[in-house]
């Protein structure tokens, strides 16, 4: 594991510390080693083996208490990880009340889900790697539950419609990016929470050197400027919220391409730059007490090509029997055999911190479903164009601050609202062949039960731990 890297801190004047909140942060490098074998990227196509490294892929960790409760919020430059890495890294962090790990997305980084190795019917998951991952996530936690301080907070939002391409029909964006900023008794600077909404892809399918993407550059860009350690978590990013196709242009005024270094840092620096506003735009807020619920799935696997992964050893995950017993994982009974009906095992999560309440989802939910904007009617060429819509998951919150955190926990792809999935024909809006999205969910359900369970974590009392 690498070493822990320094973090920036300055002054800067917000209200008062409670004596009742401490936040920590830190950081750890989770760059894989070139060179003794290969490092098969994540995101586009398979073998696509690493060349070089441009940029570091981190993982970053805030640690927060409110004298009763601690839990600690990870974010990785990874495209994903599965529950049971999630698992592993909660077993070695005893005394936290709820460990969340987000991974950004990142589609030049190395694959840790398996879809990327040498073919399709080979897994491109380094287990040394993963390993190495758990344990650098827990160093990360350890080191800011150690660096904790008393502090206040501000959250600010703002938006930025032109810094998402929406890559399918029809256009609804997520384009909220939301700030945490943290500052101690003497208004130092403690470190900045930014949660954003968009596939971490600027580099595109051909780039063979690793990098966080423009992530790496978002951090950057509010380190240097509010001189303090920085979190980014990303949010909802289906439908599809992606950096491919928006328009970002140099000091020259000339446009960047897609697939190229320039592109991506200019594009991280202006997401770090919306993030100033919404710093700007902040106001104090109270994170305390802390509420956590969270209930364990089964998420079935209706997916032939997930199934099919399974059996070929592409995904190291376990699957269980459909039978009837989804509520009770004692009563679950994990097979190999993927051609029965299946399901793996996942969590959806709420978090009431005083004024904010924060949505856990296991994978990339598409805007529609968080911002209640489920096309109706229905495009006459919808798979399922009588399914009813699913709860939108902000439309559970009445808090005064809120945030989405995507792939927390696990990385079932996409959740697609059900009236909107369209993988046979006639399709919708007239086209003549079915758009990206489908292929990468674990089937036309998923929408409904995750919906349904978080709106479910939101009306019910806390279970006790």
């Amino acid at each position: 594991m690498r070493t822990l890297l320094p973090l920036l801190l300055s002054v800067m004047v917000v209200s008062p510390v409670r004596a009742d909140l401490s936040v920590g942060f830190a950081e750890v490098d989770l760059t894989p080693t070139l060179g003794a074998k290969p490092v098969f990227m994540a995101g586009f196509g398979t073998n696509r083996v690493a060349t070089k490294v441009h940029d570091p892929i981190m993982g970053r960790a805030v640690v927060l208490a409110d004298g009763a409760k601690k839990i600690a919020l990870v974010s990785v430059d990874l495209v994903g990880l599965f529950h049971g890495n999630i698992e592993a890294v909660r077993a070695r962090l005893p005394g936290f009340d709820y460990v969340l790990i987000s991974s950004t997305h990142n589609h030049e980084g190395p694959d840790t889900l398996g879809l990327w190795g040498r073919s399709p019917f080979t897994s491109g998951v380094d287990p040394d790697y993963l390993a190495r991952v758990e344990a650098g996530c827990v160093e990360a936690v350890k080191v800011a539950d150690a660096a904790r301080k008393p502090a206040a907070v501000k959250i600010g939002t703002a938006k930025g419609p032109e810094l998402i391409h929406d890559a399918r029909l029809p256009v609804v964006k997520h384009d909220d990016i939301v700030t945490l900023q943290f500052a101690g008794a003497k208004g130092e600077p403690l470190g900045i929470l930014v949660q954003w909404n968009c596939h971490p892809e600027t580099l595109d399918s051909k780039n063979t050197e690793l990098t966080a993407d423009y992530v790496g550059d978002t951090v950057k860009h509010l380190q240097v400027t509010h001189k303090c350690p920085v979190a980014y978590f990303t949010g909802t990013v289906g439908g599809l919220m992606s950096s491919l196709h928006v328009e970002v242009r140099d000091d020259a005024g000339v446009l960047l391409k897609d697939g190229t270094f320039e592109k991506a840092r200019r594009y991280g620096i202006e997401v770090g730059k919306l993030a100033d506003r919404a710093i700007a735009a902040g106001v104090p807020a109270t994170l305390t007490p802390f509420a956590v619920k969270t209930q364990t799935l089964l998420m079935p696997v209706e997916n032939n090509l997930y199934r099919i992964g399974k059996q070929a050893g592409v995904f190291k995950r376990a699957m269980y029997l459909l039978d009837g017993a989804t509520a009770d994982p004692a009563k679950w009974v994990e097979t190999t055999d993927a051609a029965k009906p299946v399901g793996v095992k996942t969590e959806v999560g709420y978090l009431r911190l005083g004024e904010l309440e924060v949505a856990a989802i296991p994978g990339e939910i598409y805007p529609e479903l968080v911002l209640g904007k489920v096309q109706d009617p229905v495009d006459p060429g919808a798979d399922f164009p009588d399914a009813s819509v699913e709860p939108s998951i902000y439309g559970q919150l009445t808090a005064k601050h809120r945030m989405l955190v995507g792939l927390a926990n696990d990385q079932l792809g996409y959740f697609i609202p059900k009236r909107q999935w369209d993988d046979k024909p006639p399709y919708c809006y007239g086209r003549k062949s079915s758009q990206y999205g489908e292929v990468n969910s674990v089937g036309p359900n998923a929408a409904g039960i995750v919906c349904d369970s978080f709106r479910g974590l939101v009306t019910s009392p806390a279970r006790p731990k």
